[in-house]
This record gives structure tokens, C-alpha cells and sequence, in this order.
């Protein structure tokens, strides 16, 4: 089993060619994998805002290239500057509550800024953003692997883990990062068998988390959203371990809808409850989860399942597409730099990345 999770430590939805950022359609899986070229950073947003890539870390990492693609055009240092930054307004009006696409836009902004005040010239600048956004992708996975290897110790030899929505390779740069807790225990020679909640409406589980852990040869089964309660009761469920979109200033965290009642069911159930995911997702300007904006998606999302309505014509949906679980709630979050438990106090000040 260790030696399959292994084979997979490469799978990334996102490639870059040098000339183009390829981006894997996560809505076409598992059915079918499809890849989408991607030349201007418009569309890089599109593949964004309408779900193609998604999972905070993917989100900054494709954001990343497509600020690197908005300097490919013609004209001087002062032509590309213009372009950053409108570049920069288009990718970070797709999706508001993923913390890393701000972070990633602004590390970029950063490199064409002082090479601009260095006197660089137009070509450099270029190869120095194709550089960042190469950085960004090989240090996502890099932390990915050292906050799993963190996140494996506090797994016993034998469990059963539950998780929500897909936080694995497809969600990040590769490796995953509540997936990445699971590869690495497994590497580690643990015996780990997952529960992977549905994710209504969008199937993030049952669609994604399912491929990849098949892919793995690590065991997984689906269960609905509304089954993860009464599983828990029974006490076959060891621990809970979801990733992240937002991790305020006091611990509170933003994930994918679905997650705060997973959270609450944990705590009835004296379940661990972990949250994993890279620095990049915390947000030490944000003091607490009521400051997080959460995104509201198409009603449609909600009242058609692949390809077909379920609702009644002219009743009314609602989308908001994550909800927050209080850092109370959370028995530790696990970054690359280790484990934290409340209080949750982390290196860096407000404003620092």
C-alpha cells in the first residue's frame, strides 16, 4: 500500500509548460481527464471562478501563473507593471474566501515591483515572475509533504479517518494536505482506511477524494454527508481530518460547507477533529471566522446534479460555498512547521507571509 501512495506523490492538477499553465478539469473527474490550456490570465480566472481548479493551494498556485502570463505581452518594464495589476484585479475577484490566491497575487506583485525598482529590464522581469510562480508551486508541495509527515504522528497504527470535501493532491500543488496527512501515515507503514463524506452539491468526495485514494490503493469508501453523525456514534471513526480555505487569527477556520456540523458531531463523539493545511492558508489579519468571507455560489449548483434537475421549477437555493468551524472545535491544526494546539498562536504579525 506504501509503495502505491508513493507512485502518486507526482499527481498535480496544474502544469506548466513554459509557455502555457495546463489545468486539470476537476469537473470532468473521475469520468474522464481533460486538461485545459490556459494563455492570458482571463483564463486563468475562468478556470477558476467556474471550478475547473479549485482547493485553496491549487487556487494560489494557478493564480500564480496567471500573473506570469500577463507579463508575456508586448511593451516596457512600465507596460508590465500595468498589466500585473490588472491582472491582479481579474484573478482576485474569482473567489473571495481561499486566503491563498491574495497571498499568492501579492508574493507576485512583489517580484515584478522590485525588480521594476532594480532597474530590471522587461525580459528579466518576466523570467523573475515565471521563476515565482515555479517557486510557489514546488514549495506548496514541499510543505505539503512535511506538514503530512506532522500530521501522521498524531494517527494510531490502525484507524479509521473521515473527511470532507477533497483536500489531496487535486486541491494543492500535489501530495494534498488532510490527504497528505493520510499518504504519509500510510508511508509510514500505518494501516489507514478513509470515509469520504459525498460533499453535496458539488461531490468534491465523492468525485475526487474517491479517485485519489483509488488511484492510491488506499481503502476509501463513500458516504453521504448525512450518514457522517450516526457513523461517528458508533465509534468506528478514530479521527476527523479536513483542510482549509481560511484559518483566521484565532484559530477559527474556514472550509468547504459541511465541515462546522462535521465539527460539532466530532465533539459530541469525543472524535479528534483535525484541520491540515499549509502557512500560506492562515490569515493573521483576520481576527476571528466572522470576519471571513464566504463566497455564495449559483442556486444552480445546488438544484442540478449532473445534468439534472432535482428541485421543484421556481423554489428557491441557497450556495454558501463553506461555512466556519470555531477554533474550539478543532483539536489541532497542523502546518508544515509542526502541530498547534489552542490557544493557537502562530510566528508571524499581521501583514507578514
Amino acid at each position: 500500500m506504501a509503495e502505491a501512495a508513493h507512485a502518486m506523490n507526482d499527481l498535480t492538477p496544474i502544469r506548466w509548460t513554459g509557455d502555457a499553465l495546463e489545468v486539470l478539469d476537476q469537473r470532468e473527474l473521475p469520468w474522464r481527464e481533460t486538461w485545459i490550456p490556459c494563455a492570458s490570465p482571463e483564463e486563468v480566472a475562468r478556470t477558476i471562478r467556474d471550478m475547473a481548479v479549485r482547493g485553496a493551494p491549487a487556487i494560489g498556485i494557478t493564480a500564480a501563473y496567471g500573473m506570469a502570463l500577463a507579463l508575456r505581452g508586448p511593451g516596457g518594464p512600465g507596460k508590465l507593471r500595468e498589466a500585473a495589476e490588472a491582472a491582479a484585479r481579474t484573478l482576485a475577484a474569482t473567489r473571495p474566501t481561499a486566503v491563498n490566491l491574495a497571498w499568492a497575487i501579492d508574493r507576485m506583485l512583489r517580484v515584478v515591483v522590485s525588480s521594476l525598482s532594480g532597474g530590471r529590464d522587461a525580459a528579466t522581469i518576466r523570467r523573475r515572475a515565471e521563476a515565482e510562480a515555479t517557486a510557489i508551486h514546488e514549495e506548496d508541495v514541499a510543505m505539503n509533504k512535511r506538514l503530512g509527515r506532522h500530521g501522521a504522528e498524531l494517527l494510531p497504527h490502525e484507524c479509521t479517518v473521515l473527511t470532507h470535501c477533497n483536500a489531496g493532491a487535486l486541491a494543492t500543488g500535489g501530495y494534498g494536505t488532510a490527504l497528505g496527512v493520510i499518504r504519509a501515515a500510510v508511508e509510514a507503514g500505518k494501516d489507514v482506511r478513509v470515509l469520504a463524506d459525498e460533499t453535496r452539491p458539488y461531490l468534491q468526495g465523492a468525485r475526487l477524494t474517491a479517485w485519489e485514494l483509488a488511484r492510491d490503493g488506499i481503502p476509501v469508501s463513500v458516504i453521504c454527508d448525512s450518514m457522517a453523525g450516526s457513523i461517528l456514534r458508533t465509534g468506528e471513526v478514530q479521527a476527523v481530518i479536513v483542510g482549509a480555505d481560511r484559518i483566521a487569527a484565532n484559530g477559527d477556520t474556514a472550509n468547504k460547507v459541511g465541515t462546522y456540523p462535521l465539527a460539532v458531531l466530532a465533539a459530541r463523539h469525543n472524535v479528534p477533529f483535525y484541520v491540515a493545511a499549509p502557512s500560506s492558508t492562515l490569515d493573521r489579519c483576520t481576527a476571528r471566522g466572522e470576519d471571513i468571507p464566504i463566497e455564495e455560489r449559483s442556486a444552480e449548483e445546488v438544484h442540478v446534479v449532473a445534468g439534472t434537475r432535482m428541485t421543484p421549477p421556481g423554489v428557491p437555493a441557497r450556495h454558501p460555498a463553506f461555512d466556519v468551524t470555531p477554533a474550539e472545535l478543532i483539536s489541532a491544526v497542523v502546518t508544515e512547521d509542526g502541530v498547534f494546539r489552542a490557544p493557537y498562536v502562530f510566528d508571524r504579525r499581521c501583514g507578514e507571509r
